[in-house]
Protein backbone atom coordinates (compact mmCIF):
# COMPACT_ATOMS: atom_id res chain seq x y z
CA UNK A 1 0.00 0.00 0.00
CA UNK A 2 1.34 3.57 -1.11
CA UNK A 3 1.13 6.26 0.90
CA UNK A 4 -1.97 8.08 1.64
CA UNK A 5 -1.69 12.42 1.01
CA UNK A 6 -3.81 14.66 2.50
CA UNK A 7 -5.27 18.34 1.30
CA UNK A 8 -5.85 21.24 3.38
CA UNK A 9 -9.91 20.67 2.85
CA UNK A 10 -9.52 17.10 5.21
CA UNK A 11 -9.49 14.67 1.65
CA UNK A 12 -7.17 11.68 1.70
CA UNK A 13 -5.94 9.63 -1.15
CA UNK A 14 -4.11 6.20 -1.74
CA UNK A 15 -2.57 5.65 -5.18
CA UNK A 16 -3.03 2.06 -5.68
CA UNK A 17 -1.11 1.40 -9.01
CA UNK A 18 -2.68 3.98 -12.07
CA UNK A 19 -5.87 4.33 -9.62
CA UNK A 20 -6.79 6.65 -6.69
CA UNK A 21 -8.64 5.96 -3.75
CA UNK A 22 -10.16 8.78 -2.27
CA UNK A 23 -11.91 9.58 1.20
CA UNK A 24 -12.58 11.80 3.88
CA UNK A 25 -10.09 12.16 7.15
CA UNK A 26 -11.19 10.81 10.21
CA UNK A 27 -10.69 14.67 11.37
CA UNK A 28 -13.46 15.71 8.80
CA UNK A 29 -16.19 13.02 9.60
CA UNK A 30 -15.52 13.97 13.38
CA UNK A 31 -16.61 17.68 12.73
CA UNK A 32 -19.66 16.26 10.83
CA UNK A 33 -20.92 14.25 13.06
CA UNK A 34 -22.96 11.30 12.45
CA UNK A 35 -23.05 10.85 8.12
CA UNK A 36 -26.49 10.05 7.10
CA UNK A 37 -26.28 10.70 3.36
CA UNK A 38 -23.63 10.76 0.86
CA UNK A 39 -23.90 11.91 -2.68
CA UNK A 40 -21.37 9.71 -5.49
CA UNK A 41 -20.64 10.94 -8.74
CA UNK A 42 -21.02 8.89 -11.84
CA UNK A 43 -18.90 6.43 -12.96
CA UNK A 44 -17.31 7.52 -16.13
CA UNK A 45 -17.37 11.46 -15.31
CA UNK A 46 -14.09 13.16 -15.03
CA UNK A 47 -13.45 15.43 -12.03
CA UNK A 48 -10.83 17.76 -11.63
CA UNK A 49 -8.26 18.23 -8.85
CA UNK A 50 -9.74 20.87 -6.42
CA UNK A 51 -13.21 20.63 -7.93
CA UNK A 52 -16.65 18.69 -6.29
CA UNK A 53 -16.07 15.11 -6.39
CA UNK A 54 -19.32 13.99 -3.89
CA UNK A 55 -21.24 15.28 -1.06
CA UNK A 56 -21.42 14.00 2.67
CA UNK A 57 -24.39 14.77 4.65
CA UNK A 58 -24.58 14.76 8.22
CA UNK A 59 -27.34 15.83 10.95
CA UNK A 60 -25.17 18.88 10.95
CA UNK A 61 -24.37 19.94 7.65
CA UNK A 62 -23.28 18.95 4.13
CA UNK A 63 -20.08 19.03 3.07
CA UNK A 64 -18.68 19.58 -0.58
CA UNK A 65 -15.62 16.80 -1.09
CA UNK A 66 -13.29 17.76 -2.98
CA UNK A 67 -11.41 15.51 -5.56
CA UNK A 68 -7.42 15.77 -4.51
CA UNK A 69 -5.88 14.45 -7.85
CA UNK A 70 -8.04 14.23 -11.11
CA UNK A 71 -8.90 11.77 -13.26
CA UNK A 72 -12.18 9.41 -14.65
CA UNK A 73 -14.18 7.97 -11.64
CA UNK A 74 -14.00 4.21 -12.46
CA UNK A 75 -15.51 2.61 -8.82
CA UNK A 76 -17.75 4.33 -6.01
CA UNK A 77 -18.59 2.81 -2.80
CA UNK A 78 -21.94 1.88 -3.42
CA UNK A 79 -22.05 0.43 0.48
CA UNK A 80 -22.43 4.18 1.27
CA UNK A 81 -25.89 4.97 -0.41
CA UNK A 82 -27.58 2.15 2.88
CA UNK A 83 -24.61 2.22 5.28
CA UNK A 84 -23.38 6.14 5.38
CA UNK A 85 -22.16 5.71 8.56
CA UNK A 86 -19.36 3.50 7.37
CA UNK A 87 -17.52 6.84 6.70
CA UNK A 88 -17.70 7.36 11.02
CA UNK A 89 -16.68 3.90 11.78
CA UNK A 90 -13.46 3.34 9.20
CA UNK A 91 -12.94 6.76 7.15
CA UNK A 92 -9.72 5.55 5.79
CA UNK A 93 -10.98 1.72 4.83
CA UNK A 94 -14.53 0.57 4.35
CA UNK A 95 -15.34 4.59 4.41
CA UNK A 96 -13.73 5.21 1.60
CA UNK A 97 -15.75 7.09 -1.25
CA UNK A 98 -14.34 7.04 -5.38
CA UNK A 99 -11.49 5.34 -7.12
CA UNK A 100 -10.18 7.77 -9.54
CA UNK A 101 -8.24 6.74 -12.50
CA UNK A 102 -5.47 9.28 -12.17
CA UNK A 103 -5.24 11.60 -14.95
CA UNK A 104 -1.78 13.40 -13.81
CA UNK A 105 -0.26 11.34 -10.79
CA UNK A 106 2.17 14.28 -10.52
CA UNK A 107 -0.75 15.99 -8.54
CA UNK A 108 -0.05 14.13 -5.41
CA UNK A 109 3.50 15.59 -5.38
CA UNK A 110 1.28 19.04 -4.23
CA UNK A 111 -0.55 16.68 -1.14
CA UNK A 112 0.46 17.18 2.36
CA UNK A 113 1.72 13.53 3.87
CA UNK A 114 0.89 12.26 7.21
CA UNK A 115 2.99 15.04 9.07
CA UNK A 116 2.22 17.81 7.41
CA UNK A 117 -1.35 17.06 7.65
CA UNK A 118 -1.24 16.42 12.00
CA UNK A 119 0.45 19.62 11.98
CA UNK A 120 -2.08 21.65 9.45
CA UNK A 121 -4.51 20.43 12.18
CA UNK A 122 -2.77 22.28 15.75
Amino acid sequence: MSETRYTKDHEWVRQEGDIAVIGITDYAQLQLGDVVYVELPEIGRTVEQGKEAAVVESAKAASEVYAPVSGEIVEVNDALKDAPEKINDDSYGEGWLVKVKLSDPSELDALMDSDKYQESLS
